[in-house]
């Protein structure tokens, strides 16, 4: 059974964290540090920060959309923290 992630990435060369979800962590972080998308460019190297695992893909969609609708850096460093 697949299993699903909702993860965090932070790029220090922007000072920024990135919000994500997917069924591949490795393959995804691999991606942003390719350089796949123009933001992504730009924020190289990004480091994988946190992380949780699901059993669906909506499940972890949701809590991708729960990081993203905080807006709230103090939020994500609590869960971090840092």
């Amino acid at each position: 059974m697949d299993k699903f992630f909702a993860y965090i990435l932070y790029s220090p060369k922007l000072d920024k964290y990135y919000y994500g979800s997917t069924n591949n962590i490795t393959r995804r972080l691999e991606d942003h540090n390719r350089g796949k998308t123009k933001f992504a460019r730009l924020g190289m190297p990004w480091e994988l920060k946190y992380f949780e695992i699901f059993d669906s893909k909506k499940e972890a969609v949701q809590r991708e959309l729960e990081f993203k609708k905080k807006k709230d850096r103090g939020f994500i460093e609590k869960l971090l923290k840092l």
